[in-house]
């Protein structure tokens, strides 16, 4: 979280759109915290995006497009990994944003089969909230112990992986 996955993800896309490249967003449904419909980044930059359900939504509603963009790729089914290279098999430029470790620092949904079986993947790092250092796990300092659990930075605080390993071995 706070790595700017959203903002890279929304840059990417906008500059496919000024090349006159056709454009599809997705984000689960799931996923309120800023809009019902547009991505929208921690700092408030926003792109027209289509929520749905599952990942085979994504493979039925992405037509005519060159380029297909899907933001927190994390809270999809697996089958996003098929979703995504049919797509890309298609000739369609598949480009996801997501988490690929959960709050206990574990792989996340299908992000790690994405990125194995990605030609380029770019992994961003958030700044470390107890020493400043580059921050690769959510840390979660709320209670709620279920997997999925949007929020900001009321439930999670990014961590390098020293800090992260003493706030989860106390």
């Amino acid at each position: 979280m706070f790595s700017g996955k959203t903002e890279e993800l929304i840059r990417r896309l906008k500059r496919a759109t000024y090349a006159k490249q056709k454009v599809e967003i997705f984000k689960p449904s799931i996923d309120k915290r800023y809009d019902e419909t547009n991505v929208v980044s921690h700092n408030s930059n926003s792109i027209p995006s289509t929520p749905v359900e599952t990942s085979a939504n994504i493979f039925l509603l992405a037509n005519d497009v060159d380029v297909v963009g899907i933001d927190e790729a994390q809270f999809f089914d697996i089958e996003l990994v098929n979703v995504c290279t049919q797509l890309a098999n298609k000739g369609i430029r598949v480009i996801v944003a997501g988490l690929d470790m959960d709050y206990l620092g574990n792989p996340f949904g299908p992000i790690p089969s994405l990125m194995a079986v990605a030609e380029y993947v770019t992994k961003v790092q958030a700044v470390c909230m107890r020493c400043g250092g580059l921050a690769n796990n959510s840390h979660r300092i709320s209670e709620e112990k279920s997997l999925v659990v949007l929020g900001e930075t009321n439930n999670y605080e990014p961590l390098c992986r020293v800090c992260f390993y003493k706030a989860t071995t106390k």
